[in-house]
């Protein structure tokens, strides 16, 4: 009987134990579901009609454009697709930005990136690009697309070898409070995500604007 009782006791701490762990679990969880940043929809109008206006006076698609919020954590979605006809989000991806002198394919500065448009930096520009130009990719499922840096900010894209394309380590999901994969400057988003967007950008008969900001 003694030594029943004993196993009775050890038993109990044990759950106890459990449940004790599993309560903390759930607090973190939701302690992080909480401080988790998300879209800012005010600005993302606000944004999307001045896109909008540029679109028309420059002759590009009118249909939909790329709008990218770097002010937002990389494990959260801020690749936004922007539907003009409806006047509101369509679609939104995880993009991963450039590593600067961090470590490649890790998240180091997955909450405070830094932007350059000087050649070798490994850093993403911020500014307005022109989608056009579709080509074979190393990287994802092989797709790439040429980004013509149209400011002061990214007027060296091109040269630098920036280009829109997936990568196989970006995730469908959001990963936050990790952050997504980073690369050499390129926006690189999820394979699926690629196979998504491919079509709307290859059917296109005008350029899409690609906007990257913060």
């Amino acid at each position: 009987m003694r030594g029943f009782a004993i196993i009775f006791v050890l038993l109990f701490i044990v759950s106890c134990s459990g449940e004790a762990k599993n309560k903390v679990d759930t607090t973190v969880i939701k302690s992080i579901t909480k401080n988790k940043p998300e879209i800012d929809r005010s600005k993302t109008r606000m944004k999307s009609e001045e896109a909008l206006t540029f679109c028309k006076s420059k002759g590009f698609n009118t249909d939909f454009c790329i709008l990218i919020d770097m002010s937002l954590h990389s494990g959260v979605k801020r690749f936004i697709v922007w539907d003009f006809k409806t006047d509101s989000i369509s679609q939104t991806y995880l993009v991963g930005h450039g590593c600067g002198s961090n470590s490649w394919s890790r998240d180091e500065s997955k909450d405070a990136p830094e932007f350059s448009n000087e050649d070798g930096s490994h850093l993403s520009s911020l500014g307005k690009y022109k989608l056009e130009g579709r080509g074979y990719s190393d990287w994802g499922i092989n797709v790439k697309y040429l980004m013509h840096g149209l400011e002061e900010t990214n007027s060296n894209a091109l040269k630098r070898f920036i280009v829109f394309h997936s990568w196989n380590l970006m995730s469908d999901k959001e990963i936050y409070p990790n952050g997504s994969p980073e690369g050499w400057g390129c926006p690189t988003i999820s394979n699926n995500a690629m196979r998504e967007i491919d079509p709307m950008i290859q059917n296109s008969q005008k350029p899409i604007l690609m906007w990257i900001y913060k």
